[in-house]
């Protein structure tokens, strides 16, 4: 009796050990180990290339495929698409996904040391050179929706004085090769802002400002208001009004209106000092952020009533984005900003820098989401500005203002 509940008991152990190796060896290549945050690791670049040793690319080469081969790594949620520096703006379209096809979100921007375009596709990290023409030493771009032209700043090389306007083309085809159907805009333009029809200029002067719309090709330009005000902002608020707000300075107060089709003035915001307004893609609202005592405060303004709805959280607001449905807004948020600065002067001339978290405002409830603290990334301090949001709300891009670097984060 003894010597059979020995057979057993080994035969049980040794069947133990089989089922516990089988379960070492087959799972050791879908085990995944995600580095630490302060491994010292650092994150990917786009386009950057690890070279296999020696002994793994001849056994690499072989034709029979080992079954534990690792599977390629996915692309991080947060990457740093391009080292930088890059002209301010970039756009994100995003393609839903069809029965022949999957989803795919695509960012173009362009360098600004060279002024080549680029497109990066977020899924893949797969980045593509798709402009011809060569502009070096882009400032700024605004963005057609569909990222077909970028409508560029750039100081010209004869005389440093004189800005150049160039509507620059991304989308190149084999009849049509980007960058070579581009046109000229007005020169020393001082804002630029685009929407899916039209181009909106405005031209200023010791003698005030006047503002003009056309269709994206350049054509059929008319003027849509003027005003003695000389140092303003323009941007399309809506399909059939504009938001014209006064150059921010943290020692003078400044005022926001909505321009309508007619060229009438309505103040919305304001008098305040520091103010940066931000519209939304209807027109219904306004981002509105202000200095207040050496402290950054921001407001929801709805333009139909003038009501003002304090916020929880605050920023400057052209570290903001509106989502395509006016739904939300994506801030880079300070952590602990100094009250030692003149708010935002100091930011903009980069007398000072910010650590920023991402968060959401939802605006029908005005509460604040956290989305992202960079701390606790392997990336160091961010200080996000120029961000970008697909219509799809899929994919956050921004660039970090210590050194010109765009990045992307996957929401």
């Amino acid at each position: 009796m003894k010597r059979n509940l020995i057979i057993v008991a080994i035969v049980v152990v040794l069947a133990g050990a089989g089922v516990a190796g089988y379960f070492y060896f087959s799972n050791d290549a879908s085990v995944t180990v995600v580095p630490s945050a302060t491994d010292g690791a650092s994150l990917p670049i786009v386009d950057e290339i690890v070279p296999i040793p020696a002994a793994e690319a001849e056994e690499t080469s072989a034709t029979t495929i080992s079954t534990n081969t690792p599977a390629p790594s996915p692309i991080a949620r947060l990457a740093r698409i391009n080292e930088g520096p890059v002209a301010m703006g970039a756009v994100v379209v995003s393609k839903p996904a069809t029965t022949s096809s999957s989803a795919m979100t695509t960012a173009s921007y362009i360098e600004r040391q060279s002024g080549n375009v680029y497109s990066y596709i977020i899924n893949t990290g797969v980045r593509t050179r798709t402009s011809n023409k060569t502009v070096p030493g882009i400032q700024s771009a605004a963005w057609l929706p569909d990222a077909s032209t970028a409508f560029v700043r750039y100081l010209s090389d004869e005389n440093l004085s004189t800005i150049n306007s160039y509507a620059l083309r991304a989308d190149g085809s084999d009849a049509t090769p980007a960058g070579e159907q581009g046109f000229f805009l007005p020169q020393n333009l001082s804002d630029i802002a685009v929407s899916s029809t039209s181009i909106l200029t405005l031209v200023s002067g010791v003698n005030g400002s006047i503002a003009s719309i056309s269709r994206t090709d350049g054509t059929q330009t008319k003027e849509i208001f003027t005003t003695p005000l000389s140092s303003l902002r323009v941007a399309f608020a809506g399909k059939s009004q504009y938001l014209a707000y006064t150059k921010p300075s943290a020692k003078l107060a400044g005022s926001a209106f909505i321009v309508d089709g007619a060229g009438r003035f309505s103040r919305v915001a304001g008098p305040l000092n520091g103010l940066v307004v931000k519209a939304s893609p209807s027109g219904k609202w306004l981002l509105v952020s202000y200095a207040n005592g050496g402290a950054m405060q921001m407001n929801l303004v709805n333009t139909a009533t003038g009501e003002s709805l304090p916020l929880p959280v605050a920023t400057i607001a052209d570290k903001c984005v509106w989502t395509a449905d006016d739904s939300a807004i994506y801030c880079g948020i300070p952590v602990n900003p100094s009250p030692n600065f003149n708010y935002p002067d100091d930011w903009y001339q980069g007398a000072v820098s910010f650590s920023d978290r991402i968060w959401k405002i939802d605006v029908s409830g005005r509460y604040a989401q956290f989305v992202l603290d960079f701390s606790k990334e392997r990336t160091g301090a961010l200080d996000a500005e120029a961000l970008a949001i697909d219509s799809l709300n899929t994919t956050l891009v921004f660039v970090n203002k210590k050194d010109g670097s765009l990045w992307s984060y996957g929401l």
